[in-house]
C-alpha cells in the first residue's frame, strides 16, 4: 500500500512537472476593449488650448470628465503654453500610451509661426511623461519651416517603431504631411523628417489620420485651397506610395478638418468623425469598408463642444480608473448653448424629451426651435429643428425664446402642442409626434397684455394638466403670471376664466406647475437671466387658478460661487412615471467663462439636471447645484 502511494505520488508530480511549462508560458487574459476615452481641446486661448478627456460606453455617447476642464496644464507641457490637436495611441504591447499635440498658443502667438509638437507618454492614461520637439531648431535644414500642425502617431510594423506624421509648411508653400520615427522612449525623433505625403492637386493637406484595416494603410486627410473637405488615399505599406481616391467624405456643406478614424468595440463598423468648426461641433458618420460612410449624427450625444480630438478603445479597467481620478460630469447635459429648458415624458414613445431655447444669439436673438431625445435623462440625442420662425410663421421672425410642450390623447391619438414665446408673444405649433414636424397655428394665441397689466411681455409659457380634473391650464408672463384655461382641444382659451395671480414681488418669469400627493406646486424665477443671481423660488396652492401660498425658505436652487456655478433658473420639472422621483431641469451661465462674460452671460447659458426631493411635510428640500449631474433613469419598456 505504502509503495502504491509512493508511485502515485511520483506520477502526479511527473504530470505537475509537465504540466508547469506550459502554465507559465500562458499569457495573461486581455480584456477586451468596452468603452472609449476621447482627447480634446475646447477653442482658441487661455485655458482652452489644453487637452482635456471623456469617455463614453457605446462610442456614441460622450461626456466630459473633471467638468470639461484641462487633464494636463499645457504650461508645464509646452513652449507656447498651450496645446492643440491631441492624438492618442495604445502601444502594440498594450502596456503604455502615445500622445502628441501641436505646441501652439493662438492668443499669444497668432496662428504662427508655430514651430514645436508635445510628446507624451503614460502607463495608466492618468499619469503622464512629456517633452517638446522644436522642428527648426532640431533640423536646420527645416530652418524656414512655419507651420507644424496637428502631428499622430501609428506603429510601423516593417520598421517596428513608432511613426510621427504631421503637416509642415515652408513659407507660402502648400502644407505637405512629413514623417519621421519616434526614438525608444518616446521624448524625441530618431532622424530628420521626411515627405510622406502630398496632395495631388498641389494644394495644400492637413490634419492627417492613417488607419490599417485589411493590410490596407487609408490616409484621411483635409484639402485646403479649391474645393475644402475630407479625403482619403491608400497605401499598401506605411510610408507609401499613397494612391489618391478624390471623392470627399463629409456629409455636409460646412467647412470640416480635424477627421479621426476609429474601429467601434465588438463590431466591424468604424466611425469616421470631423470637426464642423464653423458650427462649434462634431459630426460622425459610420462605415464598415472606410469607402462609403452615412452620417449618425441623430445617434450622437456630448456635453462639451471638442476640437479636433481623437478617440481610443479602452477597457473597463481603464475607463474606472479615468473616472476615479477625474469626475464624470453628466451637467450640461447638453453640448453648447441652450436655455429655458422644457422637458416632456411621452407616453407614446415611453421617451423624454428637452425643447431649449436656443442660445448663444446675440441678445436673445436666435430664431429657430430644437428638441432633444433621450431614454435615461443623461444621453440626449439631437434630434433637429422643430421649427423655425422666419420659414415656418407668418407673424414671429425673431425671438424664439422658452418653449413648452403638451403631450394629450384626443379622439384615441396623441397630439402634441408646442406653446413658445416669438417676437415678444405667445404662438403655438402642433404635430403629432413629440419631434415633430410641428405646423403653426398661423396666428399668435397671445399678443396682449392681461386685463389689468400695463408692463411685462407676453412670453414664457407653461401648459399644466391636471390630473384630478383632465382640465388644461396655460400660464405665460414676464412681470405678472397669468393663466387661462384651455379648451379641451387646447387650440383656444376659455377667456372668463383669466385671471393674474402673481404670487409676490419675486416673481420675475418663468412659470412651472406641477402637482403631487394633492398640492400644486408653483415655480418661478427672480431676477433677471443676466444676473449671476437669477433663481427659481416656489409657492403651493390647493387650486391650478390659485391663490398662491409662499412657503418660508422658498429658494429651489441657487448660485454656488465655491463651485463656479452662477445663473440657475427658468427650470422644469420631470416625475420619473409610476414612481414619486423628481428632477429639475434648468439652464446656468456657461461653465467656466459665463461669469466674466457681463450681459452676454444671459444669452450663453447651459441646460443642466439635478434631483429635486422633498421632506415629509411636502416641503422642497434646496437643491445643490452640480457638475456630476445624476445617473441614468430606467424606465420601464413600453409594450
Amino acid at each position: 500500500m505504502i509503495l502504491r502511494l509512493q508511485w502515485l505520488s511520483f506520477v502526479l508530480f511527473m504530470l505537475i512537472g509537465c504540466l508547469e511549462p506550459t502554465l507559465a508560458s500562458t499569457p495573461p487574459r486581455k480584456e477586451p476593449n468596452s468603452a472609449y476615452l476621447f482627447v480634446y481641446f475646447i477653442g482658441k486661448g487661455n485655458n482652452q488650448e489644453a487637452i482635456r478627456f471623456a469617455v463614453s460606453k457605446d462610442g456614441y455617447n460622450y461626456k466630459a470628465l473633471n467638468y470639461n476642464q484641462p487633464v494636463i496644464a499645457s504650461e508645464a507641457i509646452s513652449a507656447t503654453g498651450g496645446v492643440r490637436d491631441p492624438h492618442i495611441l495604445r502601444s502594440e504591447d498594450g502596456q503604455s500610451f502615445y500622445m502628441v499635440a501641436t505646441d501652439m498658443h493662438t492668443v499669444k502667438y497668432g496662428w504662427g509661426p508655430n514651430h514645436g509638437m508635445v510628446l507624451l507618454k503614460s502607463k495608466d492614461l492618468v499619469n503622464w511623461e512629456s517633452s517638446k520637439i522644436d522642428i527648426t531648431k532640431t533640423y536646420p535644414e527645416f530652418k524656414d519651416v512655419n507651420r507644424v500642425w496637428a502631428p499622430q502617431t501609428i506603429y510601423d510594423p516593417v520598421a517596428k517603431k513608432y511613426m510621427i506624421y504631421w503637416s509642415m509648411r515652408f513659407g507660402q508653400d502648400a502644407d505637405k504631411v512629413y514623417y519621421a520615427y519616434a526614438n525608444a522612449d518616446f521624448t524625441a525623433l530618431e532622424s530628420a523628417p521626411k515627405l510622406l505625403f502630398t496632395n495631388p492637386q498641389g494644394g495644400s493637406c492637413i490634419d492627417a489620420d492613417i488607419i490599417n484595416k485589411d493590410g490596407v494603410y487609408h490616409l484621411f486627410y483635409k484639402t485646403e485651397g479649391s474645393g475644402n473637405g475630407i479625403k482619403q488615399s491608400t497605401a499598401k505599406n506605411l510610408t507609401g506610395p499613397y494612391t489618391q481616391h478624390d471623392e470627399y467624405l463629409q456629409q455636409t456643406k460646412d467647412p470640416v478638418e480635424g477627421s479621426g478614424v476609429f474601429k467601434l468595440n465588438n463590431s466591424d463598423s468604424y466611425i469616421l468623425m470631423y470637426d464642423v468648426y464653423t458650427k462649434g461641433r462634431y459630426e460622425f458618420t459610420t462605415s464598415k469598408d472606410l469607402k462609403k460612410f452615412t452620417k449618425v449624427d441623430h445617434e450622437i450625444s456630448m456635453n462639451f463642444l471638442p476640437r479636433h480630438g481623437t478617440v481610443l478603445p479602452i477597457t473597463n479597467a481603464e475607463y474606472q480608473a479615468l473616472t476615479q481620478k477625474w469626475p464624470l460630469a453628466n451637467n450640461p447635459v447638453l453640448g453648447g448653448y441652450y436655455a429655458d429648458p422644457e422637458i416632456l415624458y411621452a407616453e407614446k414613445t415611453g421617451k423624454f424629451y428637452l425643447y431649449p431655447t436656443s442660445d448663444g444669439y446675440h441678445s436673445w436673438s436666435g430664431t429657430s426651435f430644437k428638441v432633444f431625445s433621450s431614454g435615461n435623462l443623461v444621453n440626449w440625442h439631437d434630434e433637429g429643428v422643430i421649427l423655425d420662425l422666419p420659414k415656418q410663421t407668418t407673424w414671429a421672425n425673431r425671438n424664439a425664446w422658452a418653449p413648452c410642450i403638451v403631450e394629450k390623447k384626443i379622439n384615441g391619438k396623441y397630439k402634441y402642442f408646442y406653446f413658445y414665446s416669438g417676437a415678444q408673444k405667445i404662438g403655438l405649433a402642433t404635430a403629432d409626434e413629440p419631434t415633430g414636424p410641428f405646423t403653426d397655428f398661423g396666428k399668435p394665441f397671445i399678443d396682449k397684455h392681461p386685463k389689468g397689466v400695463n408692463g411685462g411681455q407676453e412670453i414664457d409659457p407653461d401648459v399644466f394638466t391636471d390630473p384630478k380634473t383632465n382640465k388644461s391650464y396655460l400660464y405665460w408672463g414676464n412681470g405678472y403670471m397669468a393663466v387661462a384655461e384651455l379648451s379641451d382641444d387646447l387650440l383656444s382659451m376659455k377667456p372668463e376664466t383669466e385671471k393674474v395671480i402673481t404670487p409676490d414681488p419675486t416673481f420675475r418669469e418663468g412659470t412651472y406647475v406641477v402637482y403631487r400627493k394633492g398640492t400644486y406646486y408653483f415655480f418661478w424665477s427672480e431676477d433677471d437671466t443676466r444676473s449671476e443671481n437669477y433663481r427659481v423660488r416656489y409657492g403651493t396652492s390647493k387650486s391650478p387658478l390659485g391663490p398662491i401660498t409662499i412657503p418660508a425658505n422658498n429658494i429651489v436652487i441657487e448660485k454656488d460661487k465655491n463651485l463656479g456655478i452662477y445663473g440657475t433658473g427658468h427650470n422644469s420639472i420631470i416625475q420619473i412615471p409610476g414612481k414619486d422621483e423628481w428632477y429639475i431641469v434648468y439652464h446656468r451661465f456657461h461653465y467656466p467663462d459665463g461669469i466674466t462674460m457681463g450681459d452676454a452671460a444671459g444669452y450663453n447659458r447651459e441646460t443642466c439636471i439635478d434631483a429635486l426631493t422633498f421632506n415629509a411635510d411636502g416641503s422642497i428640500k434646496k437643491v445643490q447645484p452640480t457638475f456630476n449631474g445624476i445617473k441614468p433613469v430606467s424606465l420601464k419598456k413600453k409594450k
